[in-house]
């Protein structure tokens, strides 16, 4: 299967981490959504984000240590969605500079909102809820 894909995820409390060549970001507590693609193995990328003992090797790898996965959302397709979801997050919730972007153009892959906007937003992209 390949596809793009979208975490929500949640931070419990305010903190500052360290991000690869990011460097320290601070984050506040609250709901985050992070948009990926896969089109070499969607459910291997989303079984890799949802291990806990792994190399952190993306911007997400960090984040993810932090925080809790609440739900995850999909999409099949052949070619790259993600810069076209990332543009439709942009215009709904805050973006967080440059994160999970450096191989594109987009000024970031990861969203900050309330958990409302966020499901909104996910609702209206008509993505496929992935059961883990």
């Amino acid at each position: 299967m390949k596809g793009c894909y979208l975490l929500l995820i949640e931070l419990k409390n305010d903190i500052k981490i360290s991000i690869g060549k990011l460097g320290d970001i601070k984050f506040k507590k609250g709901y985050y959504t992070y948009i990926g693609s896969a089109l070499n193995g969607l459910e291997q990328r989303i079984n890799r984000h949802l291990k806990t003992n792994k190399k952190t090797h993306w911007h997400i790898d960090y984040l993810l240590k932090h925080t809790k996965i609440i739900n995850i959302y999909y999409k099949e397709n052949i070619i790259r969605e993600e810069c076209t979801t990332a543009e439709k997050l942009k215009s709904h919730l805050v973006l967080i500079q440059g994160f999970g972007c450096s191989d594109c153009n987009c000024k970031s892959h990861l969203f900050y909102g309330s958990k409302d906007d966020i499901l909104n937003v996910i609702n209206s992209l008509k993505l496929r809820s992935y059961n883990y």
